[in-house]
């Protein structure tokens, strides 16, 4: 039996793997390098992906614009509170934060991971095709002195739904970023949406399916939701869409677990609103409801992560 089974947890999260390698309680501090992105600079398009939202998907990020020592102090002062002892990732959240020159990437990491003494993680969330070599090789250095990890969004494995979704990059995009990544042991965590507009259950166990082809570190579950001031608002405010009922998404989200490969750690299994942003479904601001009914069916059915990965 694998050690990250719990009688509460039947999969392999996120606090489970960082207090078992850091024996501590660890942290996300979400920081904004002030970045933008190709699919919202011209270089790509000018709408970005039509899920994303004003702040880049960096919603709960640091104030752009701040020196990253603000920033940080300002969310560990009030972590430090509850968990006096906690470790730190210094997360850059918002927008595509490998897409500028080295020099400025140098800068920022190189500050942030000197921070605190305490942060054992830089993560950086950015696109598979603004990774270039300069970019790799220089993260690689990085990973030598402290453990890197690089977030991308494979979202779905359905091309017409990439297309849909205006993400500006293709799967064959993704693969290689990972396959060079890991080639200097760079973890990778990868996000998928489940319940994207026309989306079949298969699409969605299709898209876990895929995950285990590749060789990952991570991996972010989100359930969609529809945000203000962004492209697919105006898509559903003019023609709605169905979108999974809570009880859908649980099911499909313990499927999803049941297939995927017991190494990856689960970093996420909802997305998380702003709640005055949100305009559909009110249910995915019920974090901890989503997490119990995800945590009781496995334990009534008796699954667990990996329990039909082959």
């Amino acid at each position: 039996m694998f050690d990250f089974i719990t009688p509460q947890k039947k999969y392999h999260t996120l606090d489970f793997y960082l207090k078992k390698t850091y024996q501590s309680k660890v942290f996300k501090v979400s920081l904004n390098g002030d970045f933008t992105c190709p699919n919202r600079d011209g270089t790509i398009s000018r709408h970005g992906c039509i899920f994303c939202s004003e702040e880049g998907s960096g919603d709960f990020a640091g104030e752009r614009g701040k020196p990253l020592t603000i920033q940080f102090n300002t969310i560990r002062n009030i972590i430090h509170h509850k968990w006096p002892n906690a470790k730190y990732i210094a997360y850059f959240q918002a927008n595509t934060n490998t897409y500028g020159p080295i020099e400025k990437l140098k800068s920022l990491y190189e500050e942030a991971i000197n921070l605190d003494p305490n942060i054992v993680i830089l993560s950086i969330a950015t696109r598979p095709d603004c990774l270039n070599d300069e970019v790799i090789e220089y993260l690689a250095s990085l990973n030598q002195k402290i453990k890197v990890w690089v977030e991308l969004g494979l979202q779905t494995i359905n091309e017409q739904t990439q297309k849909f979704l205006n993400l500006g990059y293709s799967t064959k995009d993704l693969v290689n970023a990972v396959n060079r990544l890991r080639k200097y042991n760079i973890d990778c965590i990868i996000h998928i949406i489940n319940g994207l507009p026309n989306e079949t259950f298969d699409d969605m166990i299709n898209t876990a399916k895929f995950l285990n082809t590749l060789d990952l570190q991570g991996v972010k579950i989100h359930s969609l939701y529809i945000q203000k001031n962004t492209i697919l608002s105006k898509i559903y405010e003019q023609n709605p869409f169905k979108l999974l009922t809570l009880e859908e998404y649980v099911d499909i989200v313990v499927k999803q677990l049941c297939l995927l490969n017991p190494s990856f750690v689960i970093h996420r299994i909802n997305g998380d609103p702003p709640r005055n942003e949100l305009v559909a479904p009110e249910w995915v601001l019920k974090k901890f409801v989503i997490m119990n009914e995800i945590d009781k069916k496995m334990r009534v059915d008796n699954l667990y992560q990996g329990i039909y990965y082959k």
